[in-house]
C-alpha cells in the first residue's frame, strides 16, 4: 500500500472530526435574546472583515499566480493557489466556529459551569484540526499529482505563507487598534470596566480577538506546519541513499500522527470546574501519541532510532520555551510583579522596566534553540545525516500543532464568552466560571506564542538547509558532505547581504507598529466623540455606534497591511537577482536570527506589560481606578502592537522569505547580476 494515502486519510479524518464538532456546537443553546444579539455583532464584524481581507489577498493571488506559471512552472502556480486557498479556508472555518462557540460557552457556564471548558476547547479544536487536516490533504494530493517531486510543491508553501502574513498582520492591526482605543478612553478617561457595553470600541475589540488570535494565528501555524513538511521533503532528496524514498514521505507520515493525536486528545476534555487539568491532560495525551508514532516511524520505517531522540528533543524544547515565556509573562511571577510595582512611579518607569525584561527574555530561548540544533545534529550522526536530525527535531515540535492551536483558540472563545456575559448583564448568574476560563486562556495564548516562535526559528533552519540542498542540486554540487556548501563571509557581497537581512525585520516591525498607532489614534478620537456627542451614553441610557468603530479597524487594517507585505515579497527577490544564491543565503541567516530575537523581545515584553496590568486589576497595589493602574494600562497599550501585531508577524516574514527564495532559485541562478 502506498503510504502517502495514509497521510491523506489522516487529513480526511481530521476534517470529518471538524464537521462533527462544528455540528455539535451549532446545536447547543445560544442563551438569552440579549446574548444572541451581542454575539451576532461579533459574528457579523468578524465575517465582514475576513471577507474584505480575503478579497484583498485574492488580488495578490491573481497577479502572482500567472507570473509563477510564466517564469517557473504551472505546478508551482497551482500549488500557490491551493496553498493560499486552503490556508484562508482553514482560518475562516476556525474563526466561524469560534464566534459560534463563544456565546454557547457563556450560556453553558450559566447553566452547567463544569461543561464550559469542553465547549470552548472543542470550538478551538475546529481551528487546530482544520489547519493540520487541510495542510496534509493539500500536500498529499499535490505530491501524488506532481509525480512525487517535492520541489514542485513549494508553491503551496508560498501561498500558505502569503495568506498567513495578510491574516496575521491584518488581524493584528485590527485587534490592537480596537483594544488600545477601548482601554485608553474606556478604562483611563471614562473609568468604566473592560467589556462595558457603553464603550463604542468594545465590539471591535471582541471581533479583533477572533480575526487576530484565531484566524491570524491559525494561518501562521498552517504555514509553519506546511512549510516544514515541504522543506523536509525537499531535504529528503539528499538522504535517499540513507533512507530510500521514505526520506521524502516521512514528514507527511509524521504529521499525520500529529493529526490523529489531536483528534484523540480533543475527546479527552471532560467537564471540570478546574479548566487547567483537562487541558494539560489533552497536551500530555497528544505528546505521548506523537512520541509513540515517531518511535515506530524512525525505528521501523527509517531504521534509524537516533532520529526518535531528535524528535523527542524537539518536543521537549517547545515545552521548555513555553515555561520560559510563562515565567516572563505570568501574572504572579517576578517580572510582571516588578513591572506592576514600577507603575507606582508612573508610566515611564513601567515602560522602562518592561523593556528591560523583554530584552532579557530573548536570550534563553535562543540559546535553547541553539542547543537543540547542535544536539539533534550530533545525535543523528553529524555530517550530512545530522542535518536530517535537525529537521526531525522540528517535525517533533510541529507534531503538536493541532492541539496547541486548539488551546490557543480556546483563549479568544473564553475571552469573548466573558465579554458577552458582561455586556448582556448575566455575569451575576455565571459567577467566576468564565473568569477562570479566561485566565487559563491567557496562559494557553502565551504558550502558543512561544510555540510559534520556536517553530519559526527551527522551521527556518530546516528550510534553509532545504534551500542549500536545492541550490546544490541545481548547480551540480554533490552533497556527500555538509562542508560542500560554503557561504564565504570574506566576500563583501555576502557581508552586505547579511547587513541588509539584519535590517529588514526592524523596517517591517516599524511599519506594523505605525499602522497600529495610526488606526488606534482614529479609534480613540471616535470613542471620545461618541462619549461627548451621544446624549446619555456614559449614563447607560443610550447605545453606542459599534459599527463605526468596527469600520475604522477594518478599513485601516486592510490599508496598512499592503506596504509591509510588499516589503516581504520584494526583498528576497531583489537580493537574489542582485547577489545570487549564496549571498541570499547569508541574507536569510541574518534575517532569521534578528527576527527571532526581536520577536521574542516584543512578544514577551508585551505579555509582561499586559499581565502586570492584570496583576493590579486583581486588587494588588491599590487595584483599579488608581494612578498605578492607569500607568499599567498605558504600558499595556505600548505592548499591544508588539505582542499581537509586529512580533507574531515576524514569524511569517522569515518563513515566507525562506520558502519564496527556494521557489525562485532557478531564476536567481540564471539571472543574478553579481553571481
Amino acid at each position: 500500500m502506498d503510504l502517502v494515502y495514509i497521510s491523506f486519510a489522516a487529513g480526511v479524518a481530521a476534517m470529518i472530526t471538524v464537521a462533527y464538532l462544528a455540528d455539535q456546537i451549532r446545536k447547543m443553546e445560544v442563551g438569552t435574546p440579549e446574548m444572541e444579539k451581542i454575539a451576532s455583532y461579533i459574528q457579523e464584524g468578524a465575517k465582514a472583515f475576513l471577507k474584505r481581507e480575503f478579497k484583498t489577498i485574492a488580488y495578490f493571488i491573481i497577479i502572482l499566480a500567472p507570473l509563477l506559471c510564466i517564469f517557473l512552472r504551472w505546478e508551482v502556480a497551482l500549488g500557490f493557489i491551493l496553498g493560499s486557498t486552503l490556508s484562508l479556508l482553514a482560518a475562516y472555518i476556525g474563526m466561524s466556529i469560534a464566534v459560534t462557540a463563544n456565546v454557547r460557552t457563556a450560556n453553558t457556564a450559566r447553566k452547567q459551569p463544569s461543561k464550559a471548558v469542553m465547549v470552548a476547547f472543542r470550538g478551538g479544536a475546529v481551528t487546530g484540526l482544520s489547519i493540520v487536516g487541510m495542510s496534509i490533504i493539500g500536500l498529499s494530493i499535490l505530491f501524488l499529482a506532481f509525480g512525487r517531486q517535492p520541489s514542485l510543491i513549494v508553491g503551496f508553501g508560498v501561498g500558505a505563507s502569503l495568506a498567513a502574513l495578510f491574516a496575521q498582520l491584518g488581524g493584528g492591526i485590527y485587534t490592537k487598534a480596537a483594544d488600545i482605543g477601548a482601554d485608553l478612553v474606556g478604562k483611563i478617561e471614562a473609568q468604566i470596566p473592560e467589556d462595558d457595553p457603553r464603550n463604542p470600541a468594545v465590539i471591535a475589540d471582541q471581533v479583533g480577538d477572533n480575526v487576530g488570535d484565531c484566524a491570524g494565528r491559525g494561518a501562521d501555524l498552517f504555514e509553519s506546519f506546511s512549510d516544514n513538511i515541504i522543506g523536509t521533503m525537499i531535504l529528503g532528496l539528499a538522504f535517499m541513499a540513507h533512507y530510500g524514498h521514505y526520506a521524502i514521505i516521512f514528514p507527511l507520515l509524521a504529521q499525520s500522527v500529529g493529526a490523529i493525536s489531536t483528534i484523540i486528545a480533543t475527546f479527552t476534555i471532560k467537564p471540570s470546574r478546574n479548566p487547567t487539568k483537562p487541558i494539560y491532560i489533552s497536551f500530555l495525551t497528544a505528546g505521548i501519541i506523537n512520541l509513540l508514532g515517531f518511535y515506530f516511524l524512525t525505528n521501523y520505517l527509517l531504521n534509524d532510532p537516533e532520529l526518535f531522540y531528535c524528535a523527542a528533543i524537539g518536543l521537549t524544547a517547545s515545552l521548555i520555551v513555553a515555561v520560559i515565556i510563562l515565567y516572563y509573562t505570568g501574572t504572579g511571577n517576578k517580572p510582571t510583579i516588578e513591572i506592576a510595582r514600577s507603575s507606582q512611579s508612573g508610566p515611564a518607569i513601567n515602560i522602562i522596566t518592561g523593556l528591560a525584561y523583554g530584552l532579557e527574555s530573548s536570550v534563553t530561548p535562543l540559546f535553547l534553540i541553539a542547543v537543540v540544533t547542535i544536539l539533534s545534529y550530533y545525535l543523528a550522526g553529524g555530517g550530512l545525516v545530522g542535518v536530517y536530525g535537525i529537521a526531525t527535531a522540528t517535525l517533533g515540535i510541529l507534531s503538536t500543532t493541532g492541539i496547541i492551536m486548539a488551546s490557543d483558540t480556546f483563549g479568544p472563545i473564553s475571552d469573548n464568552a466573558d465579554g458577552i456575559a458582561e455586556m448582556s448583564g448575566i455575569s451575576g448568574e455565571i459567577g467566576s466560571a468564565l473568569e477562570s476560563l479566561d485566565s487559563v486562556g491567557n496562559v494557553t495564548k502565551a504558550v502558543t506564542k512561544g510555540y510559534a516562535m520556536t517553530t519559526m526559528i527551527l522551521t527556518a533552519v530546516t528550510i534553509l538547509f532545504a534551500y542549500f540542498a536545492e541550490a546544490s542540486h541545481r548547480l551540480g554540487i554533490k552533497l556527500v558532505d555538509i562542508n560542500a556548501i560554503t557561504v564565504n563571509l570574506a566576500n563583501p557581497v555576502v557581508i552586505v547581504a547579511a547587513i541588509i537581512g539584519a535590517s529588514i525585520p526592524f523596517l517591517f516591525s516599524a511599519m506594523a507598529i505605525k499602522a497600529v498607532g495610526k488606526t488606534a489614534n482614529q479609534m480613540v478620537e471616535e470613542v471620545r466623540r461618541q462619549f461627548k456627542e451621544i446624549d446619555g451614553l456614559i449614563e447607560g441610557e443610550a447605545k453606542p455606534d459599534y459599527a463605526t468603530c468596527v469600520d475604522i479597524s477594518t478599513k485601516n487594517a486592510l490599508k496598512h497591511m499592503i506596504t509591509p507585505t510588499l516589503l516581504v515579497l520584494i526583498s528576497p527577490v531583489i537580493m537574489g537577482f542582485l547577489f545570487g544564491v549564496w549571498a541570499l543565503a547569508a541574507y536569510l541567516i541574518a534575517l532569521k536570527i534578528v527576527s527571532g530575537l526581536l520577536a521574542i523581545f516584543m512578544i514577551n515584553a508585551g505579555g509582561a506589560w499586559d499581565n502586570a496590568k492584570k496583576f493590579i486589576e486583581l486588587g494588588n497595589l491599590g487595584g483599579k481606578g488608581t494612578s498605578t493602574h492607569a500607568a499599567a494600562v498605558i504600558g499595556d497599550t505600548v505592548g499591544d502592537p508588539l505582542k499581537d501585531t509586529a512580533g507574531p508577524s515576524l514569524h511569517i516574514l522569515v518563513k515566507l522569505e525562506n520558502i519564496l527564495s527556494i521557489t525562485l532559485l532557478p531564476l536567481f541562478i540564471q539571472y543574478a547580476l553579481f553571481w
